[in-house]
């Protein structure tokens, strides 16, 4: 194995642009840099990617406004209390054959002893949008 890929490796790097942008901010000026930083993230994504991006933006606004859209490894995301709830990792992103919506750790979707937390879409729907919007209901619990 020969480490990190390239993209893997700008990924890091914009992980750590990230937090060098928002170092000394705090409260609602933090907040509000991180919302612009989503927006524009998804504001340079394109064709499928974007629409995810820009449908999932409004699921998660409707559904769970108390998470804070920031981004997170370039990736739009959304947190509470500054920890990622959930996130669209563009097609893009990694040159992937799909985009996926995922969850962490945080996103209250525990269900027995075994769950999915990233979920593949090619496709934006009616369906979609109704999966999409009780899973964030349930993640924020």
């Amino acid at each position: 194995m020969s480490g990190f890929s390239k993209d893997e490796r700008d990924a890091m790097k914009q992980r750590a642009d990230e937090l060098r942008a928002n170092k000394g901010l705090k409260g609602a000026a933090k907040k509000a840099k991180e919302f612009e930083a989503c927006l524009e993230a998804i504001d340079k994504l394109s064709g499928f990617d974007r629409t995810l991006a820009e449908r999932y933006h409004v699921v998660v606004t409707e559904e769970a406004p108390d998470l804070d859209p920031k981004t997170w490894y370039g990736f739009p995301s959304y947190a509470r209390d500054g920890e990622v709830v959930t996130f669209v990792q563009p097609a893009s992103k990694f040159d992937t054959r799909y985009a996926t919506v995922g969850f962490n750790e945080s996103a209250k979707l525990d269900d027995g002893d075994v769950w999915p937390t990233v979920y593949a879409v090619v496709e934006w729907n009616e369906d979609v949008e109704k999966l999409f919007r009780a899973l964030v209901t349930k993640a924020v619990g």
